[in-house]
C-alpha cells in the first residue's frame, strides 16, 4: 500500500494536473498490468469490506438513515459479490482471445489483446454512495487501470470514509479519491483522463460529456429516467404489488435509478393494484409509515423541496389515494401512491427519484408500449404478465436499457447481464465481465511469418492479379483456385 496522501486545501486545476501527471507516470511503469497487482488490489477491496463493515453501515445511515440490511445487502455485499467474481475470472478475462483470419492474410494467426485504457476518472452518485463509488473502480483495477474516485459530497460521511478506506487498503501509487463539491469536480474535469465514468442525472451527464469531448475522451454514463412497470389483468397481484414494494420503497425509498418511477395499467385492475400496494405497504412498513425505522430519509432539504412540489402540484395533490405524509425536520416522506395522475403533470414527466409512485391508465395494457415510447428511453422497464404473446411484444417494442418481467430491480445482481442506459437514460455498460472490458481496450493483432509472400500483392498490377485478388477477398476458395489457374496460363 503506498502513504495516504492529503488532499490539498484548494485543489484546483493545477492541483488536479500535478495528481494526474503523477498517476500517468505511475501507470506508464507497468505496474496496475501485472495480474498481481490487480488481484492485489481487489482482494484488499473485499478485505476492507470485510473489516470495515460497520464502519460503512454508520456511514450510510449517516447520509440516507439507510437501513442495515439495505447497506449490508444492497452496497456492501454486492461490491463483495464483485470483487470475488473478478478475482475469480481475472486470468481468463485477461486472456488474449484467437479469433480466425480471412484467406487474405493466409498464412497468420490472430488475437485479441485486453489492454488498460490508461488513466481513469470515476465520478459517483449519493444515493448508493458506496456500491456505486467502488463497483466502477473494481471493473477498472481489474483491467489494469490507474483511477481517481470522486465521490458524491451529497453523501458527506460516505465520502469522507471512502478517503480513509482507500487510503489505508489500496495502493495510492494507482488509485487516489478526491472528496470536495462542483469546483473539485471542474478542475477534474478539465483535465485529460483516457475514461470517464459518470453515475447521476442527464443534466450533470451532458457536462461530463461536453468536458470530455474538448479530448476526445470516451465516456461510460448511467443516467436513469423514468422507468415504468405494466401490470396486466388476471396475474398475482399480491406477488406483484410486493415486488413492485420492494423494488420501489425497499431500494433507498424509491431512490434509486432503477426504481418503479410510474405504473401504467388498466382501469379495472388500478384499484385492485392500489388495494395490494396497500396492504404490502402496512404489513412491511405499519401504519404509520412515516415513523418506520426500514424507509431511507430524503438525502437533503432540495430534493425534499423538489419532490413536495411535484406532489403539490394542483392537478396532482388531489390524486392521492394513499400517504402523502411528510416531516421537513426528518426529511421523511411516506409512500405515497397516486391515480390516474395527467400525463402533462411535472411527476410524469420528471424522474421522481423519490417515494411517490403515480399509476396511470389506459383503456388496454397493449397502449402502454405507445406511452412509454413516447417518452425518452428508460434505464429499466417493467413487465408483470402470465401471457406470453404480452411478453414477447414488450421485449420487442420496449427500447430500454434493461428489462424484467415479473419482478423489479434484481436484474442488477444478474452479472452475466450487462447494465447501462440507452440515449438519455445512458450509454456504455458495465457489470460482471462488462465491467472490464468497459475498461480496456480491445487491441487486434495479426502475426505473420516472411513465408507465403505472394507476389500477386505487388504492382505490376494485371489482369491475372485483380482476379485472383478479387477471389482472394471473396473468401472463396474455389474461386481463388480459378483464379490460380488462370494466372498459371498467363
Amino acid at each position: 500500500m503506498g502513504s495516504v496522501e492529503k488532499q490539498t486545501e484548494v485543489f484546483d486545476s493545477e492541483a488536479a494536473s500535478s495528481m494526474v501527471k503523477e498517476l500517468r507516470d505511475e501507470f506508464l511503469s507497468g505496474k496496475s498490468r501485472s495480474y498481481e497487482w490487480r488481484v492485489t488490489q481487489l482482494k484488499n477491496i473485499l478485505k476492507m469490506s470485510e473489516d470495515r463493515e460497520q464502519d460503512i453501515v454508520k456511514a450510510l445511515h449517516s447520509d440516507l438513515a439507510k437501513p442495515e440490511l439495505e447497506s449490508s445487502i444492497y452496497e456492501i455485499s454486492m461490491l463483495k459479490n464483485a470483487c470475488t467474481l473478478a478475482i475469480k475470472k481475472l486470468k481468463h478475462w485477461m486472456k488474449p482471445e484467437k479469433v480466425k483470419t480471412s484467406l487474405i492474410s493466409f498464412p497468420s494467426s490472430a488475437e485479441i489483446v485486453s489492454e488498460p485504457l490508461g488513466v481513469v476518472l470515476v465520478i459517483s452518485p449519493w444515493n448508493y454512495p458506496f456500491l456505486l463509488s467502488l463497483d466502477p473502480v473494481v471493473g477498472a483495477i481489474a483491467a489494469g487501470n490507474a483511477v481517481v474516485l470522486k465521490p458524491s459530497e451529497i453523501a458527506p460521511a460516505t465520502s469522507s470514509l471512502l478517503a480513509k478506506l482507500v487510503g489505508e487498503y489500496l495502493d495510492n501509487s494507482l488509485i487516489r479519491v478526491v472528496e470536495g463539491a462542483v469546483a473539485e469536480t471542474s478542475a477534474l474535469l478539465e483535465q485529460k483522463w483516457d475514461k470517464i465514468c459518470y453515475t447521476g442525472n442527464s443534466r450533470v451527464g451532458r457536462i461530463v460529456m461536453a468536458a470530455a469531448a474538448k479530448h476526445l475522451t470516451p465516456v461510460l454514463l448511467e443516467l436513469g429516467g423514468k422507468c415504468p412497470a405494466v401490470v396486466d389483468s388476471s396475474i398475482n397481484l399480491k406477488v406483484a404489488a410486493r415486488r413492485i414494494v420492494a423494488g420501489k420503497w425497499g431500494c433507498n425509498n424509491g431512490q434509486t435509478c432503477v426504481a418503479v418511477d410510474y405504473i401504467l395499467t388498466t382501469k379495472d385492475v388500478a384499484l385492485k393494484l392500489v388495494d395490494a400496494l396497500k396492504h404490502e405497504l402496512e404489513g412491511f412498513y405499519g401504519k404509520n409509515q412515516l415513523e418506520s425505522k426500514d424507509l431511507s430519509c430524503i438525502v437533503n432539504s432540495n430534493h425534499f423541496a423538489r419532490l413536495t412540489k411535484l406532489l403539490d402540484e394542483d392537478k396532482v395533490s388531489g390524486k392521492i389515494v394513499h400517504g402523502g405524509e411528510r416531516d421537513k425536520a426528518k426529511l421523511k416522506i411516506a409512500p405515497t401512491i397516486l391515480l390516474d395522475v395527467p400525463q402533462d403533470s411535472l411527476i410524469m414527466n420528471e424522474e421522481i427519484f423519490g417515494p411517490l409512485l403515480p399509476i396511470f391508465t389506459v383503456e388496454k395494457v397493449e397502449s402502454s408500449f405507445d406511452v412509454i415510447n413516447s417518452g425518452t428511453k428508460p434505464l429499466a422497464a417493467y413487465l408483470f404478465t402470465d401471457n406470453k404473446k404480452l411478453k414477447e411484444q414488450f421485449v420487442m417494442a420496449v427500447s430500454a436499457g434493461g428489462l424484467l418481467i415479473n419482478d423489479t430491480v434484481i436484474h442488477l445482481a444478474v452479472d452475466a447481464l450487462p447494465f447501462g442506459g440507452v440515449q438519455e437514460s445512458g450509454m456504455g455498460s458495465y457489470h460482471g465481465k462488462f465491467s472490464f472490458d468497459a475498461f480496456s481496450h480491445k487491441k487486434g493483432v495479426l502475426y505473420r511469418s516472411f513465408a507465403g509472400d505472394a507476389p500477386v500483392r505487388y504492382p505490376p498490377y494485371t489482369n491475372g492479379k485483380l482476379t485472383f485478388m478479387k477471389a482472394l477477398m471473396s473468401g472463396s476458395i474455389l474461386g481463388v483456385l480459378c483464379a490460380l489457374i488462370g494466372l498459371s496460363k498467363n
